[in-house]
């Protein structure tokens, strides 16, 4: 009995010993199971900055070319993508028109209204409401029976050429209605001839050979030469005239204008009244 209970004894100490022998081992693998794992995520967050560096560092250094083009590409498309605005106005009209002038002043005393009118201009237009237009008229200017009588002639004929360049003023209304206004200097080639005369040269000149402009110191000239009148003056001139397109680049008009001539006394003045078209 004794020899088989030290027999089991012994039998239990030894299995005591290798229990505790593998509660040791589990135990010591488990107290080095959490040491082990730390180090294996801490791996990873130690080396992924080194190999996110460089990729943070390279956009920042690039960064400012890759904004330069793309300023570039945004001021390109506004200056091809920018809207043209359409011209409204022609750089060139031409005008020719017709009509009659009433006259003024000293030249009312002697040429009656009535006579006739023809010319024509150009304009060079620097926007749609402005420009400059130079017109050539010549005026028909019929002398008076009273003016006759002073000039003791049958007839005679007298007219005036007239240029002036004078800046223009457009002025639109409507689609289809509007008007200009003219004014500037004139430059005008008065002349005539009586077809007789009855005067006794180197007499005294009375009003009508002094409006005439052939009187010297007060006398007709002793050779006769008072049949004949030319002489230039200098003036000006202003107006305006209402408009109406007919097509898309031609209007009519109906102008009125007053012309005002001198020549050192004697002076010329007219108004034109005409209609034309414009293109």
């Amino acid at each position: 009995m004794i020899r088989k209970f030290r027999t089991v004894s012994g039998l239990g100490l030894i299995s005591s010993a290798i229990l505790m022998a593998v509660l040791a081992g589990t135990a010591t693998l488990s107290a080095q199971q959490p040491a082990e794992q730390p180090s294996q995520t801490q791996q990873p967050t130690t080396q992924q900055p080194q190999s996110q560096q460089p990729p943070s560092q390279e956009p920042q250094a690039q960064q400012p070319e890759e904004q330069q083009p793309a300023s570039n590409q945004e001021a390109t498309p506004e200056e091809t993508t920018r809207p043209i605005k359409p011209k409204n106005y022609r750089n060139w009209t031409f005008n020719v028109d017709g009509g009659a002038s009433l006259t003024n002043g000293t030249t009312a005393k002697f040429v009656r209204g009535g006579g006739g009118v023809i010319g024509g201009g150009v304009a060079r237009n620097l926007s749609k409401s402005f420009g400059f237009r130079f017109d050539f008229q010549f005026d028909n200017l019929p002398l008076r029976n009273s003016a006759l009588q002073l000039a003791q002639a049958p007839g005679a004929v007298d007219h005036a050429y007239t240029a002036m360049l004078d800046p223009i003023i457009n002025i639109t209304a409507s689609k289809n209605w509007g008007g200009y206004i003219v004014f500037g200097p004139t430059f005008l080639r008065r002349s005539g001839k009586l077809d007789s005369s009855s005067a006794i040269p180197g007499s005294a000149c009375g009003p009508f050979f002094n409006w005439w402009r052939t009187c010297y110191g007060g006398n007709l000239p002793p050779d006769g030469r008072f049949l004949n009148e030319g002489q230039n003056e200098f003036g000006y001139n202003f107006g305006g005239a209402i408009t109406r397109k007919i097509l898309p680049h031609v209007d009519v008009y109906a102008e009125f204008r007053y012309v005002h001539g001198k020549h050192y006394g004697p002076t010329t003045d007219f108004r034109p009244i005409t209609v034309g078209v414009r293109w």
